[in-house]
């Protein structure tokens, strides 16, 4: 469908890209979380800063509240093989938490409909089995674009256990090896919830933050609280279109309890700046608005997409990481600090050497 209005700069995917030199993507993380640099950008006047995570708390604006991605990145990459014995890996999207099982009493084999992104040889039909483990398995439902496909996932016995067993951390396609035992630890944030297991990804900017650093955060006078955005698809999913207008968004699962939506309210009346830790929180606070019309308790999907031109109602900063080029989160970045001023500082972050993207360095927009 034709726009109202022609297309602006900030409307046109290729406004967001910009040439980033294969060496500025980190494959490893600081080898002390709170180590990595800080880069600082004002959105009044699109100055930068320069600093390491660990003073954080000489930066952040006096008296913010923190809003932190508690979800769990679950090893939700698995391979496995058709009963042809050719190869099948899958990337699981339905958060492991929200799975709704059925149990045969009888055998003891909980099966429930899930989703994920499935690479085969040749796509599959409807009834298509592909085996994991001897006590895992799916059936698909449906295909999709992209890989995208609907299946039921069934499985004998705990299946966060068995995930634990075969199951690999899901490293961006960008960071060019296999993932490792270190990689259960480093890529995952301190104060991810046993209990929000499902991300298909990190809430990455978390990434930095240590037990120490969130205690002298609060000694400083800081609040904290937690949302939950199960990250999937539709935050790393590419940018396709060539008028931004046109991306539609992939829904997530959120949920904002409520003493965060009590905790955001009152920090907004009193004039304290709310501060999203990482895109993924920022979308969630935001979503919520839009999806229940204030900031209240919510779970629930979201497929906000987050652009230039968007009024935050909620957002007043953000602590962040360096993102691929025209992806939605450098949009999203946009939309909070001006296109113009973001490309500046993401090219002196390029000249200044900073590592991009998941294990990467930071970001604090203020």
């Amino acid at each position: 469908m034709p726009h109202a209005t022609p297309a602006t700069p900030d409307d046109l995917l290729a406004a967001y890209h910009f040439e980033l030199p294969v060496e500025r993507i980190a494959e490893r993380p600081c080898e002390t979380r709170d180590a990595c640099r800080l880069m600082t950008l004002d959105r009044a006047t699109g100055r930068v800063g320069h600093a390491v995570f660990s003073d954080l708390p000489d930066l952040l604006p006096e008296g913010a509240l923190l809003v932190v991605n508690d979800t769990k990145v679950a090893p939700v990459r698995l391979f496995g093989h058709k009963p042809s014995g050719g190869a099948a890996e899958l990337l699981l999207l339905t958060p492991v938490a929200l799975l709704a099982p059925t149990v045969d009493a009888a055998t003891g084999w909980a099966s429930a409909p899930a989703a994920g992104l499935l690479r085969v040889s040749r796509p599959p039909r409807p009834g298509d089995r592909i085996e994991f483990a001897p006590d895992l398995h799916l059936t698909a439902t449906r295909r999709g674009a992209f890989g995208h496909t609907d299946f039921v996932l069934s499985w004998r016995g705990h299946l966060p256990d068995i995930l634990a067993r075969i199951g690999h951390i899901p490293l961006p396609p960008y960071i060019r090896r296999a993932d490792d035992a270190r990689d259960r630890e480093t890529y995952q944030t301190v104060y991810a919830r046993d209990d929000k297991l499902g991300s298909a990804a990190a809430p990455t900017a978390g990434l930095h933050f240590t037990e120490a650093l969130l205690a002298t955060l609060l000694r400083r006078g800081f609040s904290l609280a937690a949302v939950t955005c199960h990250v999937g698809i539709g935050t790393f999913s590419p940018v396709r279109v060539p008028d931004i207008r046109d991306h539609a968004m992939h829904k997530e699962w959120i949920e904002v309890p409520a003493e965060t939506a009590a905790a955001v309210r009152a920090a907004k009346a009193a004039g304290r700046p709310v501060v999203a830790v990482g895109t993924t929180a920022a979308r969630t606070l935001e979503g919520v608005v839009r999806e229940a019309g204030d900031m209240t308790a919510f779970a629930g999907e979201t497929d906000i997409f987050i652009r230039p031109g968007h009024a935050f109602r909620m957002l007043d900063g953000m602590v962040t990481n360096f993102h691929l080029p025209g992806s939605s989160l450098v949009i999203m970045l946009a939309a909070l600090v001006g296109r113009q001023n973001l490309l500046a500082a993401y090219g002196q972050a390029i000249a200044s050497g900073y590592r991009f993207f998941s294990y990467g360095d930071a970001m604090l927009v203020r």
